[in-house]
């Protein structure tokens, strides 16, 4: 298996923070997420199967967590909130920890690098990583050329992803102007990113307006509806409104229109050997035109 950069990155940090500090076992109590972490710890199958792992092995791999500041024997957990949720589940009241002393921002680039190889990554999850990343990178005096002005030194694309290009890492940090509704289509998979970035253009008036028209129509937007409801919100335009949203993503799609097709092979039998499928298609039109003329003359007649 290829080991990413960032992932390497992390197997190094976790080394130099092993042999920093010495493992210690602390109360469940005492230990709390990290402020606004960017990952979503889920009760699905995978939390099961970690939490019966935990029952018959205990935690395998200690958390990585740092001092709270202003609060005695308290910890905010850099690493291993997944596993810190699935022992609370097993009623485990203490777990292995490794204690380091990091300051905020070099905590969350931690929590951020910690958890970007993982399999399973929804999108919110990786745009507020992105941005958390980002903001700390701010904050130590670096210019990320991503959510902040160009100050500090320039930093290289491996130092914000090794996933993602820096135009990529950009349309995803654009995703934290999503409201919660919409970013919720993105996670669930109904909505393309590309959709995503073009409507967290839009205020939050409209946003909400447009969840509106998602849920009344059953139907997210294309592409195309996406950029014409940005186009539209530009102050050089800024002729959109709520109703003006509901009139662009109530029209047709062309991937909803539906349609009835068959196979060639089903209706050779029915055709002559020299017939094409397109002179197939035209006979079976006039098949059901005349049909239907059958079935008018004979209500007109019925009357």
């Amino acid at each position: 298996m290829n080991t990413t950069l960032n992932e390497r990155n992390w197997n190094v940090a976790l080394q130099v923070l092993k042999s920093a500090s010495e493992l210690k076992t602390l109360p469940v109590t005492a230990l709390h997420p990290f402020r606004d972490h960017p990952y979503k710890v889920q009760d699905n199958e995978e939390m099961d199967s970690l939490v019966e792992s935990i029952r018959e092995n205990g935690i395998m791999s200690p958390l990585i967590v740092r001092p709270m500041e202003g609060a005695e024997n308290e910890y905010e957990v850099v690493s291993g909130h997944r596993r810190l949720h699935a022992a609370e589940k097993a009623e485990i009241t203490e777990v292995p920890a490794l204690i380091y002393a990091l300051d905020r921002d070099a905590a969350a680039i931690a929590v951020v690098d910690s958890n970007l190889h993982r399999e399973h990554i929804l999108p919110s999850e990786k745009a507020f990583a992105y941005k958390m990343k980002a903001d700390a990178m701010k904050h130590q005096g670096k210019r990320t050329d991503l959510t902040s002005d160009r100050v500090g030194p320039k930093l290289t694309v491996e130092e914000i992803s090794d996933f993602d290009s820096a135009t990529q890492v950009k349309r995803y940090i654009r995703l934290t102007h999503l409201i919660p509704e919409l970013l919720a289509y993105m996670d669930e998979g109904k909505m393309a990113l590309s959709v995503g970035v073009e409507l967290s253009y839009l205020c939050e008036e409209h946003q909400r307006a447009v969840v509106e028209a998602i849920d009344y129509y059953d139907c997210t937007p294309s592409y195309a509806q996406a950029v014409r409801l940005r186009k539209e919100s530009d102050e050089k335009y800024c002729i959109l409104t709520p109703n003006r949203i509901f009139k662009i993503l109530g029209e047709e799609k062309a991937n909803q229109r539906e349609k009835v097709s068959f196979q060639v092979g089903d209706l050779r039998k029915y055709f002559p050997e020299n017939y094409t499928a397109k002179e197939m298609q035209n006979t079976i039109l006039r098949l059901v035109q005349e049909e239907y003329n059958r079935q008018h003359r004979s209500r007109e007649y019925e009357r």
